[in-house]
Parts: structure tokens; C-alpha cells; sequence
């Protein structure tokens, strides 16, 4: 009951008066529908027993007229349910949505692309449909059960006791299939999750897939998770399905017993033909409504372990937030000074498998400062842990003297610009995509930033320019374009500080050096940190910091680390072996 209320939480007006409105209209129609059979048996009863044709026309109409305004409640009643189903999924999805946004990568991980994907849609919709059902069946089948039981005691009370054995037989079956059904649902979901990941996965990587022609192996591995979906459905439905000929049974046997005593009752004299024939008339709408219920049982169950999974995600606090300044402050990034004092972090939040180890390192504003070193020795996480992609476990980062813990994240991440080692580019224009660095930016801001990324004479190149359309991810363009594209983008929101991670590996050394000159030029008073693999992009920072193991093991000056450093000199033979000439200029070429 908890799970529902948070999932009313922020419902708009209209889909509440439209979910209100539905259940009524719905109570009118079936109260209607259940007045026919009765005045059918008046009219074999007294009408065609009496030969009164007068009193049967009078019934009959009454009948039509009753008829129609049923269906006209009905159609009434189906709109407004259909309403407020829709407006119900849709406030769902939105809170999910909005939720997954202020997530932390931290958040994001713990639950799986795949599966979030799953629960914004397959979830939802189980969901909506239950929803729909309970404001359709839930109402109706329950209703009709009641007014035709009703009616059956009303005509006669001994024929229609029978109805008191079967009626607790079937709620105890369909409670002990429930039981059991609900742990399968949930198994099922996942193996959904385990198929969307698999489905995202080979899009994603679809060209790294046809490149090692790997189309045979992704086939067979979708052909394995397609079948542990329709596995786990098969054994999840198939304990489902049997409510509904149970209940058949039970229900065709119930008419088989009305029609056996009441054939003898009226040879006997106690009950009218009418009153028969409207008896099984209300002991077809008792089926029908037990029917509705076992459907209402089937979309209950599938429904509840979606449910849950939807709470967990609108539950789901962001592991990253703003800390309570002491005096009420409101701070703002004025400089781009960033300092690290004893810094620790893990992913795992063990502090026995940390992959930074007691960093401290400062740079001042307006410095350009380097990263080196080898894969895995935890570079991009030290940088992520300035805009908060990530916390640290342990120790303190600065920007501006200020731990970023109590920054607003807006005012934090606007000034803290980070070009990604994974360059992503979105469907739309260019001019389109440069405008999320900075909404506001006119056509000459985004020339400007472009020629400083040298990303402008590529664009101008293409038919319609800034307005080019761009696939999603950017598939028309090639890896050196796009992440100079990224480049201007960053460059667009003007930060204090801005990162990048190795973010120039697809362009040509020449090109490399005209982008880090019109930083220089442009940026003078921004703080700039460049991680990168290639010497010749670090060479002339003020300083560069050597990673090893999560650790900072050297810092210097590129001429200073070349004689003290082993990582750094080592680097630098291995990239400069055979050049003539200082300093080490490599030869790679734009990767298209």
C-alpha cells in the first residue's frame, strides 16, 4: 500500500478527477446492466404467460432504454479510465526521469543502464495497464459479483447458496497461484534487464562488431538471453494461466447446479421459467466477473514485482549532495585554484582497495598542468573527483580554497568544464550541440570557440555548416572532428577550470598544437589540467603530475621529470626513440 502512495505522489488534477470519475461511472453502468435479466423474467412471467402484449412492449423498452444509457456510461467510463491510466504512466516516467537525472555515477552503476531502461519503459507500462484494470475490472468485476449474488438471493435464496462454496474456493485458489507467481515476475524482469543490456550494448558497439565480424557470436549470445526471457515468461505465465480455467470449471459447474435444481424446483412449482432463465443469466455475469478478477490476479502480480522496482528508483537518494555551509553561504567558483589534501577514493567505498591513495597536489589559477600515466593507474578518476562525478572517501578537494562538497552543483559544474575520454555528440544540428555548453551563445561565440578548437574550418567545409545535422553520437563526423566539437563546447560555457581527458588522442600532432596555442591565447586566466598519453601535449605545462597506482609519484616540469622521473622518462624515450631533435614530436595521425 506504500508502493501505490508513492506512486500517486505529484499526480496532476485532471488525471485524479478522471480516475475518480471512471470508478463511478463504472458502478452506474454495471448497476444498470444488472436491472435486464429481472426485467426479462417479468416479461416471460407475466407478459408472455399472460399473453399481455402491452405489458411486454412496456418492459422491452424499458429494457432498450436502460440498455443505452449503459452503454453510454460505459463509453464514458472507459474514457476517463483511459485518461487517467495515461496521465498516470506519464507522472511515473517524468519523477523516474527527473530522479535518474540528479543520480551520481555512483547511482547510475548501481542499478545498470539496461535496467533503467527496463523500468522506464516494460515497468512502467505493466504498471499502467494494472492501473488501467483497476480502475476498469477492479471496479467493475468486484461490483457485478456483488449486485448479481445479490439479485440471485433476491429471487431465490436456496437456489443461489451454492454460490457460497465457490466463491471462497476460488479467492483461496488465485491467493495460493499469486504466492507463488510473484518471485517468478521478478526473476523474469531481470532476465529483460540482462536482454536490454545486451540489445544497447551491440548497438552501441555495432561497428567495433562488424569491424572483427563478430555478427555470428552477438547473434548466438541475443539468441541465448532472447531464450531465458521467454524461459522465464513461459514458467512465470504458465502458473498464471491456470487461474482461468480453474475458475471456468468451478463456474460452468455452478450453472450446471442452477439448472439441475431449478428445472426440478419449477416441475415442483417453486420457481417461475423467468426466474430461472434470469438466474442463469446472473450466474453468467458471476463468471464473467470472476473471470475479470482472475485477469485483474495475472496483471496484480506482474505488476507488483514492476512496481517495486519503479519505488526503488523514485526511492533512490543521489549519493552526491550539497553540503549545509556553516553560515548559510552560498559560494561561487571566482578563480579555478583546485587543491587536493590527503585524498582517498574508492569505488567499491573500501578503504582497503582504495585506487587513489593519499593525493595532494595544488594548481593554481590560470596554470596548465598535465597528467601522465600508465592505463589503469586511476587518472581520469582523480579529475572526476573535481566537478563530483564522484566522492571522495576520504580527505578534501578545493576549488577556490572551498571544499566542493558545499558548492551548489550547478554553480559547481558550469565552471568546471571536463571533455571526456568518451567524446559524445547528440542528434541535431552542430550549432545544436556547441549550444550545450553555453543555450545563450550567439553565431560569433561559437565561431570563436571553434577556431580555438580548431574545429571551424572542418565545419565550414560541410554544405550547410553550423547547421549540419549530426547522427546520433555523431556517426558522420570522424573521431578527431568530433572530439574537437566536444573541445568547443566546453570552451562555450567559459569555466574556471577546464579538464581534459585525452581529449586530443584522435588529432594530428600539429593539429594538437594549434589547439593547446589558442587555449593559451584565449583561456590565459583558466585553469586548464590535461590528461593525456602523448608527451608532445604536456610538454609545455607548467607543471605535470606522474600517476602510478593511484598514487603521485612524481611532479615537475617536462625538462625537470625527463632526468627524475623513471615513468616520465621512460614515456618519453619509448614516444621520442630515433627523433633527432627536442622536443619529442610524435607522428599520429587524425583517426577518422
Amino acid at each position: 500500500m506504500i508502493f501505490f502512495k508513492k506512486l500517486f505522489k505529484g499526480l496532476d488534477k485532471k488525471y485524479i478527477r478522471a480516475s475518480i470519475f471512471a470508478p463511478i461511472a463504472m458502478v452506474f453502468e454495471v448497476f444498470l446492466q444488472t436491472l435486464i435479466p429481472v426485467l426479462m423474467a417479468r416479461i416471460i412471467d407475466v407478459g408472455i404467460v399472460n399473453s399481455d402484449i402491452s405489458y411486454t412492449v412496456r418492459v422491452g423498452i424499458q429494457m432498450v432504454v436502460i440498455a443505452l444509457v449503459s452503454m453510454l456510461v460505459g463509453a464514458l467510463s472507459a474514457r476517463w479510465s483511459s485518461v487517467g491510466a495515461l496521465g498516470f504512466a506519464k507522472n511515473i516516467r517524468q519523477r523516474m526521469f527527473n530522479n535518474v537525472q540528479d543520480f551520481s555515477f555512483k547511482n547510475t552503476n548501481k542499478f545498470g543502464t539496461a535496467s533503467l531502461v527496463t523500468r522506464l519503459t516494460t515497468d512502467v507500462t505493466n504498471t499502467q495497464n494494472m492501473y488501467l484494470m483497476t480502475l476498469r475490472v477492479a471496479v467493475r468485476a468486484p461490483v457485478m459479483l456483488i449486485m448479481a449474488v445479490s439479485m440471485c438471493f433476491y429471487i431465490n435464496k436456496n437456489l443461489s447458496t451454492v454460490f457460497l462454496f465457490i466463491i471462497p474456493i476460488l479467492v483461496l485458489v488465485i491467493a495460493v497461484i499469486a504466492k507463488k507467481a510473484f518471485p517468478l515476475f521478478e526473476k523474469m524482469l531481470k532476465q529483460y534487464d540482462a536482454l536490454n543490456g545486451i540489445v544497447r550494448e551491440n548497438l552501441t558497439a555495432i561497428r567495433t562488431i562488424k569491424a572483427f565480424v563478430r555478427e555470428d557470436y552477438e547473434n548466438e549470445k541475443f539468441h541465448k538471453a532472447a531464450d531465458e526471457v521467454r524461459k522465464a515468461q513461459f514458467n512465470a505465465e504458465n502458473l498464471i494461466i491456470k487461474a482461468f480455467p480453474i475458475a471456468t470449471f468451478l463456474l460452468y459447474a455452478t450453472i450446471i447446479v442452477i439448472q439441475l435444481r431449478g428445472g426440478i424446483m419449477i416441475i415442483n412449482g417453486t420457481l417461475l421459467t423467468g426466474e430461472l432463465i434470469s438466474l442463469i443469466t446472473y450466474a453468467g455475469q458471476v463468471l464473467f466477473a470472476i473471470l475479470m478478477l482472475a485477469m485483474i490476479f495475472v496483471t496484480f502480480v506482474i505488476s507488483q514485482a514492476s512496481i517495486k522496482r519503479i519505488v526503488a528508483v523514485l526511492d533512490e537518494k543521489p549519493s552526491i549532495i550539497t553540503l549545509a555551509s556553516k553560515t548559510n553561504d552560498i559560494y561561487t567558483v571566482h578563480s579555478g585554484t583546485v587543491e587536493f589534501k590527503n585524498v582517498f577514493f574508492s569505488y567499491t567505498e573500501d578503504t582497503n582497495n582504495c585506487v587513489l591513495k593519499d593525493i595532494n597536489l595544488k594548481i593554481k589559477k590560470g596554470q596548465t598542468v598535465g597528467i601522465i600515466g600508465g592505463t589503469g593507474s586511476s587518472k581520469t578518476t582523480l579529475v572526476q573527483l573535481i566537478p563530483r562525478l564522484y566522492d571522495v572517501i576520504s580527505g578534501t578537494v578545493f576549488i577556490d580554497g572551498i571544499d566542493v562538497r558545499y558548492y551548489e552543483l550547478e554553480e559547481l559544474r558550469k565552471n568546471v568544464s571536463m571533455v571526456l575520454q568518451n567524446n559524445v555528440l547528440f542528434s541535431g544540428t552542430i550549432a545544436e550541440n556547441l549550444k550545450w555548453g553555453n543555450e545563450d551563445a550567439s553565431d560569433e561565440d561559437l565561431i570563436e570557440a571553434c577556431t580555438v578548437a580548431d574545429a571551424h574550418s572542418f565545419i565550414t567545409g560541410f554544405s550547410d555548416g553550423y547547421q549540419t545535422m549530426l547522427g546520433q553520437g555523431g556517426v558522420n563526423v570522424s573521431g578527431g572532428q568530433k572530439q574537437r566539437l566536444c573541445i568547443a563546447r566546453a570552451l562555450l560555457a567559459k569555466p574556471k577550470v577546464l579538464i581534459f581527458d585525452d581529449s586530443t588522442s584522435a588529432v594530428d600532432t600539429a593539429t594538437d598544437s594549434r589547439i593547446r596555442a589558442g587555449l593559451k591565447k584565449s583561456l590565459p586566466d583558466t585553469t586548464k589540467i590535461i590528461i593525456a598519453q602523448r608527451i608532445n601535449s604536456v610538454q609545455d605545462a607548467d607543471q605535470i603530475f606522474v600517476i602510478d597506482d593511484g598514487q603521485i609519484v612524481d611532479v615537475g616540469t617536462h625538462d625537470e621529470l625527463v632526468y627524475t622521473s623513471t615513468i616520465y622518462g621512460e614515456v618519453y624515450e619509448q614516444q621520442c626513440a630515433g627523433m633527432d631533435s627536442t622536443p619529442c614530436i610524435s607522428q599520429t595521425k587524425e583517426v577518422n
